[in-house]
């Protein structure tokens, strides 16, 4: 079973934290985003699959950049999944990850400051 991240839309979404208070709910849904990218690895990779020149990165452009085991950066980038931060699609013997834009511009809204 999947605890893929929904984006949010209407008045559930998108209201920085710096102007209101997030509704429980609204905290519920978002929490295992924030707790994915809590960890050094895996925003390390959330940000090569984000900055991917060609919008998607193969698992075996991934895995060498890290001094861990491949299982160890499956491991990683499920979670990446399961918090719904990036899809992915096999082919053949490879994987593919792309980032959910729209999550991530979420996540960002959500904690921008007005400068005003």
């Amino acid at each position: 079973m999947s605890n893929q991240l929904v984006v949010l839309t209407g008045d559930a979404c998108c209201t920085p934290i710096a102007r209101e208070r997030m509704p429980a709910e609204t905290a519920a849904v978002l929490a295992p985003a924030f707790k994915a990218l809590g960890d050094p690895v895996r925003l390390q990779l959330m940000s090569m699959i984000a900055s991917a020149p060609e919008g998607e990165i193969c698992v075996c452009d991934l895995t060498p950049a890290f001094e861990l085991s491949g299982p160890t950066i499956s491991h990683h980038l499920r979670t990446l999944r399961e918090a719904g931060l990036v899809d992915a699609d096999r082919r053949g013997t490879w994987v593919y990850y792309r980032a959910r834009p729209g999550v991530l511009q979420q996540l960002a809204t959500l904690l921008s400051v007005d400068s005003a």
